[in-house]
């Protein structure tokens, strides 16, 4: 609605996890480095954390687009909630199975074949398991520390990652044989003041904005935008959307502090 009003290309801060909106704060950047790295020397098990809306998914999705297909098959779980046996047919199916067997030994047998397949035509297996802080079955988590037992002399079969809010951290930690496989943790981080503010212009930028950024948020707008959010970028997305309707609605030229407050009031955001 607002979009050709501010001159927009798109609408810069729709809460989908584009990897082209990423902002790589510090925390950012080195959280998508850890993944990186642990996938390049085949690391058995890694756990990306942090609190909700702070950009996990979208962090995943960049890592997504950044492994080349010749080099690494990708297995992507969004919703995470299924037993066991149909967790497991799930990945044999992401793999590229056509007839999977209606059992658990058949169906872990299959997929070590696949994993075998993928080794010998030189392809590591990436296996992506997003809000894993929902799995509530501990049996599900148990298989896929089972999963890393297939491995060769010198490397796994395959790089689980498990990405969650902060409790995942405490659920892998009650699961000892799980978080003794797990070589890599890192936590990402809410942004600071600053980094709302660098956070902000970017989308502004990447939404076909190229000049006078700041005449859209002042700086005073992006610091009650972050006390408000926190620093979530979800949170942020949501404030700087709202406000972006109310100014076109008043046929304001730029985002003023009451406008932050009235937007942040609507959507019922405490003040921190």
């Amino acid at each position: 609605m607002y979009k050709d009003y501010w001159r927009f290309r798109e609408y810069p801060f729709e809460n989908t996890p584009d990897p082209r909106f990423l902002y790589l704060s510090p925390s950012h950047q080195e959280g998508l480095m850890r993944l990186n790295y642990g996938i390049s020397f085949h690391k058995g098990a890694i756990l990306l954390t942090g609190n909700y809306g702070v950009g996990k998914t979208i962090l995943s999705m960049t890592l997504s687009g950044i492994l080349e297909p010749a080099k690494y098959q990708l297995v992507y779980f969004s919703n995470p909630q299924l037993p066991s046996l149909e967790f497991l047919i799930g990945i044999a199916h992401q793999l590229g199975a056509d007839k999977i067997p209606d059992n658990k030994i058949g169906t872990i047998e299959l997929i070590d074949n696949m994993l075998q397949r993928n080794i010998n035509i030189n392809k590591h297996t990436v296996v992506i398991i997003d809000e894993a802080h929902l799995i509530e079955d501990r049996s599900v988590l148990e298989e896929l520390r089972l999963l890393l037992n297939f491995q060769l002399n010198d490397r796994f079969l395959l790089t689980l990652i498990l990405i969650g809010q902060s409790e995942l951290r405490e659920k892998i930690n009650t699961l000892h044989p799980l978080r003794q496989r797990i070589s890599i943790r890192y936590h990402l981080e809410p942004l600071n003041d600053g980094q709302t503010r660098e956070y902000i212009y970017h989308r502004l930028k990447v939404a076909g904005i190229e000049k006078d950024i700041s005449n859209i948020f002042s700086n005073d707008s992006c610091s009650l935008i972050y006390r408000y959010s926190k620093g979530l970028p979800r949170e942020i997305n949501h404030i700087c959307d709202l406000s972006l309707l109310d100014g076109y609605l008043k046929r304001e030229k730029s985002i003023t502090v009451e406008m932050v407050e009235s937007s942040a009031r609507d959507l019922e955001i405490s003040y921190a």
